[in-house]
This record gives structure tokens, sequence and C-alpha cells, in this order.
């Protein structure tokens, strides 16, 4: 995988118009579950114990999967699911549907507006179709391999940026159970990034931020560790939009790297050296 993320070659015209027609049916899909999400949407929902935080995530996980799972099968009957958003690695040879039913769920569940969902065809290790839809805003970024990235049909383009001294970047934090050195490698990225960048914001989802750098609202985002439903739709949306993608060290990104990195070409070479002090 180069480091502007390969996408996948398209043999023939009808390949292309099938995998468009199938982006389209996958954004209806997509819509619908997170119009069920949003009618949860509201109060802060509250929880004393780790399990009950589970069970709560569960629910909305569930509640979006139960329309996403039959609708994205149908499409794509001979493709895997992948059961749990917070695997990584490679996957099986074949097409594989990579969801995140409820990207950014502990927000939802404090009422906080940063959630989305999310559903990215892969196709023998390569992503080869994203939606990421907002349903708070009703926003649809979409994007399809070698068509380009989009916002409800607007072309997506990253930032010129050339300076990361002038760049607004962003990062997500380890998770809660995360191993000790992931997290104070985090903590010594975004020191760093407060010495270098304008701006440095630290939030979760990934994914928003993702489309942030892909619509040039921000110029660089990187995480160590990570799911592929974390990074996957991101770093499609960014590649289709001009961006470069690799791990922190500036190394082609795989879903078997420790880390990534995707940032605007003109800051990309810059953001790399920092992460790599």
């Amino acid at each position: 995988m180069s480091e502007t993320l390969q996408t996948t070659d398209i043999a023939t015209s009808d390949i292309a118009t099938s995998d468009a027609a199938l982006l389209d049916r996958t954004a209806t899909a997509v819509r619908a579950a997170g119009a069920a999400l949003r009618e949860r949407f509201g109060d802060v929902v509250r929880y004393e114990t780790r399990e009950e935080l589970m069970q709560a995530l569960a629910v909305n996980d569930d509640t979006a999967l139960d329309i996403l799972r039959p609708r994205l099968t149908s499409l794509r009957p001979g493709a895997g699911w992948v059961e749990d958003e917070l695997d990584g690695g490679a996957l099986p040879p074949g097409e594989w549907w990579v969801v995140d039913p409820a990207e950014g769920n502990v927000n939802h569940l404090h009422a906080l507006p940063e959630w989305a969902v999310t559903a990215t065809l892969v196709r023998e290790n390569q992503p080869v179709l994203t939606v990421v839809h907002l349903p708070l805003t009703g926003e649809t970024y979409t994007a399809l391999s070698g068509a380009g990235a989009h916002l409800d049909g607007r072309p997506l383009r990253v930032s010129g940026t050339a300076d990361l001294g002038l760049g607004i970047v962003a990062t997500s934090q380890a998770r809660p159970d995360e191993e000790e050195k992931v997290v104070r490698r985090v903590g010594s990225s975004i020191t760093a990034m407060l010495f270098d960048a304008l701006v440095v914001r630290t939030a979760v989802p990934a994914t928003l931020h993702l489309t942030n750098v892909a619509a040039g609202r921000m110029d660089a985002f990187w995480q160590f560790a990570g799911a592929r439903a974390d990074l996957l739709p991101g770093a499609l949306l960014v590649t289709e939009a001009g961006g470069r993608i690799s791990d922190a060290e500036g190394r082609p990104w795989t879903p078997q790297s420790d880390s990534f990195l995707a940032a605007a070409p003109g800051v990309h070479a810059a953001a790399v050296a920092t992460l790599s002090r």
C-alpha cells in the first residue's frame, strides 16, 4: 500500500457503474440507520457501572444494526461482516462490510452531537466505497475508489496549507483499556503538536476529524493504534480528496499499522517530523 492509500483498480466500466450504484444504496441504508438513532437522541443516559455503560452502548448499536445488516447483506450477499467495530488488522480475502453502527456512541449517550453512522465495503483489503452520515445535521460524506470524495454530492478537497504552524490538527484519545505505552505516546504526541501546530484538537470519534481533513477544514489527523472501523472510512475520504495517508513515521499505512496519519500534502512531512520526535 502506497503512502497515499492504494485504491482498488476498477477493471471495467461495468464494475465502476455497479460500485457507484452500490454506493447510493449503501448511503440510503446508512441514512435509515441514522434516523433510528436520531430518534433515540436527546437526554443524557445515566449509568453507574461499566456494565451499565456497555449495555447502553449495545442498545444503540443494535438499533442501527437491525437496519444496516439486512440491507447491506441484501446488496452484497457474498460479502463478509465484521462483527466487532473495535477489531483491527487485515481481513481475509474477498469482500467485507466494515460498519460502525454508532461511531462516537458514548457522545450519543451524553447528548453530545459528535456521532455518526458509517459503512465501508472492503474488497481484497482495499476500501472500495464508504458512507459517513451525521444524522443531526443530515450531512452525508461519501467516497468511491477512483471517483473522488463528496459531501452531499459536492466534491471535497483537502487543505492547501503548506505550513504546519498555521494548521489545525487533531487526534482522538486512546481507548480506556489501552496499554500504558500507547496512552503515554498519545500524550507526548499532543505535547509535540502543541509546539508545532496552530491549534490542536483532541476528541472522539476519529471519523469526524477525518471528514474535516477531507473537507479542508483541518489539516491533519493522527492516531495511535485504532480499529478498522475508526480509520477506513476517513482514510478513503481523505485519499479521494487528495490527502496523504501514512503511519506516524511516514511509512505506508495498512490496518495492521500501529499508528495512522492523514494530512494535507503540504503539511504531511512536517507532521511526520513532529510525531517522530
